[in-house]
């Protein structure tokens, strides 16, 4: 699985039941399924279609801070965004992100590239269905 669909569906899939929990809360019922954009490595990432809610990245975000009862700096730091979600925000993850996200600057872990970073890893979370402020897109 790539780095952004590895936060995609940390994102999204934040307060998902597990499917065991579901079926014992609820009856199953078959629903369309669709995949990311972003997707790759053969995993399922829902999304918000148009008759759902886009997801609250906001609110998703500070919801896991407050659960975790760390100081992140999630809204400007990607290595602290990473962390959040529990993923590997080694300058190493971070070249991998950023090729996928096609960063054209050297990458070599300086602020330029983390602060592009979190910027395009909010634009695309927007694009794939996440409601983003724009402060944190710009």
């Amino acid at each position: 699985m790539s780095i952004f669909s590895s936060i995609l569906s940390g994102i999204f899939g934040y307060g998902q039941a597990t499917p065991a929990q579901a079926s014992a809360a609820k009856p199953m019922r078959a629903q369309p399924r669709t995949e990311s954009p972003a997707h790759s490595g053969g995993v399922n990432i829902p999304y918000p279609s148009a008759t759902q809610s886009p997801v609250d990245v906001e609110a998703v975000l500070e919801k896991m801070l407050a659960e975790k009862k760390v100081k992140l700096d999630w809204r400007h730091s990607i290595v602290d965004l990473m962390k959040l979600l529990d993923l590997d925000s080694s300058l190493a993850a971070r070249k991998e992100l950023a090729t996928e996200l096609n960063y054209n600057g050297a990458k070599d872990g300086s602020a330029e590239m983390n602060i592009w970073l979190n910027k395009a890893v909010m634009m695309k979370l927007s694009e794939n269905g996440g409601k983003v402020p724009a402060s944190l897109k710009d």
